[in-house]
């Protein structure tokens, strides 16, 4: 998701794929029929390589591209379960893989080195596009979603304290301003201090504040141990844990849009590739992935499977004769 624990894995993937070459566990990928994406003669037996991520919604997404793509016509390789984003990001870059499904923030901050995102969802596409395009890649129009931090609360506490977006928070006492942080969120310079400011908070002006490994907090807010909880927006736990999520109204954060990365030769090669996923990316909501993850993280689905069975009750593809 976006750049979740990028900081944390750069120097160990780097490593890995410097020293040992890339390693990733590639997968079956599941038969489907056509839908309203069609089989395009065009694509028959083209070689497409799809690599993504090794956590639950990139898991779904590597596998849901690698399904499409087969119907469409592809010959294709799914190398989902790739370690780490900048595993993704050297396939891409040596040709090992020519499709992958990624995050306008992680494209501009983590992979370009920019320091400052950009508020304006197109705009933050067109710049990473416009960037990544010295690399020989090209980024599709992004989906709705957008996988960035936020912050939750359990939904009972919401109710009582009549809180729903980020500049609610000023209007609380002090005992009630408890949060649960993630170290590397609590200390980066575009992190936890600079987020109460831009909300007219100061971190004297807070109760307390707990570090917490990032998957302890989610169940930390759940069970009342802070108030308001460092989340990421399409986590299948936030339903699963009744918690709900507090709006950004002040932008904040960066914007994690998700799309396609594609080898700009091989979207001029078949530019059908850009209908295919202009059929796909508009449906791809946060209400959507956060109702697919927990699929995945609560009910114990295999990520392939939901994102096939989804594909098919969308009518993008069809269940295969």
């Amino acid at each position: 998701m976006g750049g979740r624990a990028v900081a944390l894995i750069t120097a160990i993937v780097v490593a890995s794929v410097t020293s040992c070459g890339l390693q990733s566990a590639s997968g079956t990928v599941l038969e489907a029929a056509p839908g309203t994406i069609q089989h395009y003669d065009s694509l028959e037996g083209v070689p497409v390589t799809v690599a993504a991520k090794d956590f639950t919604e990139q898991l779904i997404l590597g596998n849901m591209l690698s399904i499409i793509l087969a119907a469409a016509g592809a010959d294709v390789t799914n190398m989902t379960n790739t370690p780490g984003s900048f595993g993704v990001r050297q396939a891409m870059l040596s040709g090992d893989a020519n499709i992958s499904p990624e995050y306008t923030g992680t494209g501009w901050i983590n992979y370009l080195g920019n320091e400052n995102p950009i508020k304006d969802p197109t705009a933050q596409w067109q710049a990473v596009n416009e960037a990544d395009q010295a690399n020989g890649l090209t980024w599709l129009p992004p989906a709705p979603m957008n996988n960035t931090y936020a912050f939750a609360i359990r939904e009972s506490e919401a109710q009582r304290l009549g809180v729903t977006k980020l500049s609610d928070l000023a209007t609380l006492d002090r005992s009630e301003l408890t949060f649960c942080v993630e170290s590397e969120f609590a200390s980066r310079n575009d992190g936890f201090v600079p987020m109460l400011q831009t909300y007219d908070l100061s971190r004297d002006q807070l109760g307390q504040v707990i570090t917490l490994d990032t998957g302890v907090i989610y169940t930390a807010t759940a069970n009342g141990d802070c108030n308001f909880g460092e989340v990421f927006t399409t986590d299948g736990r936030i339903p699963a844990l009744d918690l709900r999520v507090l709006e950004d109204d002040r932008q904040f954060f960066p914007l994690y849009n998700l799309t396609e990365v594609i080898d700009t030769e091989l979207l001029e090669a078949h530019p059908e590739l850009a209908e295919i996923f202009g059929q796909l990316n508009p449906r791809l909501t946060n209400e959507v992935m956060l109702k697919l993850n927990a699929e995945v993280d609560n009910e114990g689905r295999d990520p392939a499977l939901v994102a096939r069975d989804w594909l098919i009750e969308e009518g993008l593809l069809s269940a295969p004769s």
